[in-house]
C-alpha cells in the first residue's frame, strides 16, 4: 500500500489552479426564524433521477449547524459583481444578512436577489469526507437568472471572462 504525505500548502496552490463556482447556502434558523447563510465552493449536480445535488462543508463550520436545523436550504449561485455578499457570507460577524438584499424561495428559504441561479432543496444525506462533511440534497424546486457566475481562482473572486465551446 503506497502512503504519502502531502503538503496542506501546496494542496492548496495545486486545487487552486480549477476554477469554482461560488454558492450561497442559505436557510432560516429554526429557534430564531433570522437568515442564516455560508458559502461553498464545492456545489455540483449529482444525479438526475432523482434531482440531487452535493456540496461539501468544513467541519469546523460554524455557520452550516445552524442552515442545517432548517432542513431545506436555498443555493444561490452568486453572480458576478456580488464579491460583497460572498465575503459577508464568509465572514464571522452575527448578523450575515445584514447587508444583503434577499427574498424567501419557493420553500421558504433566503434566496440571494441578483444570483446568477438558485436551487431549493432539502438535506437527505452527510456523509464522512475528511475535515468535511459531504452533503446530498434533494431539488425541490429550481431558476436561473441573469448575468454570469461568480468563480474563484487562485485564491481571486471574478467573473468569466471569455467561453469558448465545448
Amino acid at each position: 500500500m503506497l502512503t504519502s504525505t502531502i503538503d496542506q500548502a501546496h494542496y492548496r496552490t495545486v486545487m487552486g489552479h480549477l476554477p469554482t463556482g461560488v454558492v450561497a447556502l442559505s436557510g432560516i434558523t429554526p429557534d430564531t426564524e433570522h437568515p442564516c447563510g455560508l458559502v461553498v465552493g464545492t456545489f455540483q449536480s449529482l444525479s438526475l433521477d432523482p434531482p440531487l445535488v452535493s456540496f461539501s462543508v468544513a467541519h469546523t463550520s460554524t455557520s452550516w449547524p445552524k442552515v442545517r436545523a432548517a432542513g431545506r436550504l436555498c443555493a444561490s449561485i452568486l453572480a458576478a459583481g456580488q464579491e460583497p455578499i460572498c465575503r459577508a457570507l464568509s465572514s464571522k460577524q452575527p448578523n450575515k444578512f445584514a447587508d444583503i438584499d434577499w427574498t424567501l424561495s419557493q420553500t421558504g428559504s433566503p434566496r440571494i436577489t441578483g444570483a446568477h441561479a438558485y436551487v431549493d432543496c432539502e438535506i437527505t444525506h452527510e456523509l464522512d469526507g475528511g475535515d468535511h462533511t459531504i452533503v446530498i440534497a434533494r431539488i425541490l424546486h429550481m431558476d436561473t437568472g441573469h448575468g454570469e457566475p461568480l468563480v474563484f481562482h487562485q485564491g481571486r473572486l471574478g467573473g468569466i471572462r471569455q467561453l469558448t465551446a465545448a
